[in-house]
């Protein structure tokens, strides 16, 4: 097999078992899309340049300590990365979009977008699998609740039947669990933001 058509993964495989060539064969197959992802957050050719540069010094850190387990999803996970950096460099710079800390905050608001590329539907997948890990932190109470309402679509009255709990507690339940999954949003310092 000429190295130009191995998977990534094998790739990856070679790198890590001590052959370099095999890093800039991947550099040079997704160069392109990440610097085309960064450069559409960015607008600034030197500041993707640095981002891009960046990107790859994680990435061979990474598979040098042999912490990649991203099997057969690499330039998913490089461009997470990216993302990452990208995020710091405006959190760095005061530029990052804030919710404002309001008790109507909600968290579901920033997931609708249908004309999505293949580069933001990664990392909306991100922000979903994000969310996903949010709600089941949640106590089983407010979960359900949170479940029905945004996922089932059902209404108070209806999630007040289905669990046996007055109104009242349905909507408690409910606004507990925002409350709650805005402080795990702080304090794990998620970005939920599709920009």
């Amino acid at each position: 097999m000429r190295i130009q058509k191995k998977t990534d993964s094998s790739l990856i495989k070679g790198y890590i078992e001590g052959n370099e060539a095999f890093l800039e064969i991947l550099i040079k197959r997704h160069q392109q899309r990440l610097y085309s992802f960064i450069y559409s957050k960015i607008k600034d050719k030197d500041l993707t340049e640095d981002i891009f540069q960046d990107t790859f010094i994680k990435v061979i850190k990474t598979l040098k300590k042999g912490n990649y387990n991203e099997e057969g999803k690499f330039l998913p996970w490089v461009m997470r990365i990216s993302h990452n950096l990208v995020i710091d460099y405006f959190r760095k710079n005061n530029r990052m979009p804030k919710f404002k800390n309001t008790d109507d905050f909600n968290i579901f608001s920033v997931l609708g977008d249908n004309s999505l590329n293949a580069e933001k539907q990664l990392i909306q997948d991100q922000i979903y699998e994000d969310v996903r890990e949010l709600v089941n932190g949640l106590p089983d109470e407010q979960k359900e609740v949170l479940i029905m309402r945004i996922y089932k679509d059902m209404s108070f009255k209806e999630i007040s039947e289905n669990t046996g709990v007055s109104i009242n507690t349905a909507l408690g339940r409910m606004r507990y669990a925002l409350i709650n999954m805005r402080k795990l949003i702080e304090k794990n310092k998620i970005i939920l933001v599709n920009q």
